[in-house]
């Protein structure tokens, strides 16, 4: 660390030209990012996927749909509406983007009172459909009391799209500012308060400049747009807080070369230890073979990598030209006295360390009480922001056309495969047993087939009238139910929606030997496999947090005890803050719309402040340890190290808290939920843990702290170890 610094100080300004000339190649294609984003991540490779396919290639469904929504006001006549959506059609045509065109008056139960709907099918992905959504807007017209506007799932990805980018934007203008306040309150003056914000632009514009080339290999979400600035941009100013507070207290008696030296070594030590927890948190996701997982593992490893690099390089060159310059424009005397309410708070925490232990505890348990309660769901249609016109588009259409028991309902398709052709009586038999089966289960409402569209009971009858019928009258069900050696059956549960019991349904259905091939698609079966996936997978990503994170704690402060005690917190500090996001955000509180906890939220949250909060572990840590090896004293090291870094773990966290709380601004609800659960950790972290549980347990634990295997003793330790 020494010898990088002395490197980084003889050529800091070709490091400087060096990093601006990345910046500039970069921050080209991070502006690029965003056209190359879309869905919002949800995708495995399981049977549903497979089924779907199946469904595609075989059965002749489209890919995806749009929606055409026909509303009128009352006074307006239905002759005159009528002419409105035949018109609408009329142009529609010469658009031949369209695989299939539905007109409301093609099928029976497409038009009521006010309100009509059409259809328009395609052979393309939703995420691919950005054109042709747009020649439609441009088609598409409202009259004077007459409106058609559309829905579907791809016009819920690009408006998904849209109000990320526009919440990102928001959560900047209300981050940002915030966030130089508090840095300018941390060190007095415009210089140095600036900084760490140009590392965090800096960080995040070199980051997703970076991204934009994975899109050659990956798919990649819309949702990485408000990851990588969230942790960008808290992570990088975590870093430049740390290093720059050093390097200020260091510039004070040495030289500007030794200064940097030293910080270096010392705070960047610490860079590296945090960032690294940071790094192997979010590799942790890795293991879900989920593409938003894998998106966000991405982008935030790369954005840590970065932001640690940026750190260690650009940061001491920045230092290394400005010399004493970081103390210009100075707006606030900035004191650092021992009788600093930092100092006297520490000696309150290390006076009572029973007393304050315990009520921290308490504090913690009686936060993750409604952790019990969680109810967690895929984020859906209703992630959108209330306004958006897809979401308005689809929700009319749902009041009007869907009624509500059939929306309740959960649909499962399954495909059965014969040997022979399906239509043969004998497997005909083989199908209705299924069916018989199938019926027979309580939380089977319906079982849609060619048998209870005919109402034959029969297979020999049944085969007769498919085989040898009228084909006029037979073709239809043929068309919609069989391909020659598979049957389409459509399987309608009672289990209301995001039922825990319909995922299990299927998973248990899906085990069964029903004496064929049986293949599974349907929402249903995609939430089943996505919530599998997690809760089979999360497990080792959480057994990969603890061991690297113990193991790097332990070799960087030479201690088992640390580790332990580090993790531990972690855990109970991450289960109070999801009772707390259960508690606000799905028993409505704050005048928050009661609401299902978005499925990403404890992974996320989890990896993400695991590595984040070490942050603040090592800072403080590492003080402490510097303090002890010089003086041997564990008690006046504490304090010591509290005195030190209170004042910038503090600031640090507030900045963090500000940063991602932003997000509680925003329209996305998964990213709400996110922002605010990624606040209420870094602040229960900061405060209870970080200046309460911690102080009290180095205090009643004494020079155990320090044990390590042959190192037992103070003295031993300071021994085999000298003060950076």
């Amino acid at each position: 660390m020494q010898k990088l610094a002395g490197f980084i100080y003889r050529r800091r300004k070709w490091v400087l030209i060096f990093w601006t000339l990345i910046i500039v190649l970069l921050g080209f294609f991070a502006l690029k990012l965003p056209s190359v984003l879309s869905g919002n991540g949800f995708e495995y490779k399981g049977e549903y996927n497979e089924t779907r396919k199946l469904l595609e290639s075989e059965f002749g469904q489209s890919k995806s749909s749009i929606i055409l929504v026909f509303e009128k006001d009352k006074p307006v006549k239905s002759d005159d509406f009528k002419v409105f959506i035949e018109n609408t059609f009329k142009n529609v045509k010469n658009f031949d983007g369209a695989e299939q065109i539905i007109t409301p008056f093609d099928r029976d139960g497409m038009v009521k009172d006010n309100y009509a709907y059409g259809l328009l099918t395609f052979n393309k992905k939703a995420e691919s459909l950005g054109t042709e959504i747009g020649q439609l807007q441009e088609i598409l017209k409202n009259e004077k009391g007459l409106k058609v506007s559309m829905t579907g799932e791809p016009l819920i990805v690009q408006d998904l799209n849209t109000a990320s980018q526009e919440d990102l934007a928001k959560a900047e203008m209300i981050g940002l500012p915030i966030a130089l306040l508090v840095l300018i309150l941390a060190f007095g003056g415009l210089v140095a308060a600036s900084i760490p914000i140009i590392i965090g632009v800096v960080s995040i514009l070199t980051t997703m400049g970076t991204v934009y080339f994975f899109s050659y290999g990956t798919d990649l979400t819309i949702f990485i747009l408000n990851i990588i600035p969230m942790i960008g941009l808290a992570l990088s100013i975590d870093f430049a807080l740390l290093f720059i507070n050093r390097y200020k207290e260091e510039v004070q008696t040495k030289s500007i070369e030794e200064a940097i030296k030293i910080t270096v070594a010392t705070a960047g030590r610490s860079i590296i230890f945090s960032g690294l927890c940071v790094f192997i948190g979010l590799s942790a996701l890795w293991f879900i073979k989920i593409d938003i997982f894998q998106n966000v593992a991405l982008g935030g490893m790369t954005v840590v990598f970065i932001s640690a690099i940026c750190a260690l390089t650009f940061l001491p060159a920045l230092l290394a030209v400005l010399g004493t310059n970081i103390n210009k424009f100075r707006i606030l005397p900035i004191t650092d006295k021992p009788t600093s309410i930092w100092h006297t708070f520490a000696k309150l925490v290390m006076k009572r360390p029973v007393l304050m232990a315990v009520a921290a505890l308490a504090i913690l348990l009686i936060g993750l009480v409604p952790v019990k309660q969680m109810v967690l769901a895929i984020p859906g249609t209703d992630s959108l922001p209330a306004k958006y016109p897809s979401r308005v588009a689809l929700e009319t259409f749902q009041n009007q056309f869907i009624a509500k028991e059939v929306r309740d309902e959960k649909k499962v398709i399954i495909v059965l495969e014969t040997k022979e052709t399906v239509l043969e009586k004998n497997n005909l038999e083989k199908v209705s047993k299924v069916i018989n089966k199938l019926e027979k289960d309580q939380l089977v409402n319906t079982v849609n087939s060619p048998f209870s569209v005919t109402g034959l009971k029969d297979s020999t009858t049944l085969s007769q009238l498919l085989t040898q019928g009228d084909q006029a009258m037979v073709a239809p069900i043929i068309d919609y139910f069989v391909r020659d050696d598979k049957l389409l059956l459509e399987v309608y549960l009672n289990t209301g929606e995001h039922s825990a019991k319909a995922r299990q349904w299927v998973s248990d259905w899906a085990n069964k030997d029903l004496g064929m091939k049986a293949s599974f698609g349907g929402p249903i079966k995609f939430e089943q496999e996505i919530f599998a996936e997690i809760y089979t997978k999360a497990p080792y990503g959480l057994l990969l947090i603890i061991i690297s994170t113990f193991v790097i704690l332990m070799a960087a402060f030479r201690s088992i005890l640390i580790p332990v005690k580090a993790i531990l917190m972690n855990i109970l500090s991450l289960s109070c803050t999801f009772g707390i996001v259960v508690w606000i955000f799905q028993q409505g509180h704050f005048g928050i719309t009661p609401t299902q906890i978005a499925l990403i939220l404890p992974v996320f949250v989890f990896t993400l402040v695991f590595g984040l909060s070490m942050d603040y572990e090592v800072f403080l840590i590492s003080r402490i340890q510097e303090f002890y090896l010089e003086t041997g004293d564990n008690n006046l090291a504490t304090i010591s190290g509290l005195i030190h870094t209170s004042k910038i773990i503090t600031s640090a966290a507030a900045i963090m808290i500000v940063v991602t709380g932003a997000f509680a601004f925003t329209g996305v609800m998964p990213v709400k939920q996110l922002g605010v659960g990624i606040a209420i950790a870094i602040f229960i972290d900061a405060t209870i843990v970080r200046m309460v549980l911690v102080p009290s347990l180095m205090k009643l634990l004494g020079d155990w702290n320090w044990w390590f295997f042959g190192i037992k003793s103070k003295k031993s330790l300071k021994q085999s170890k000298k003060p950076a």
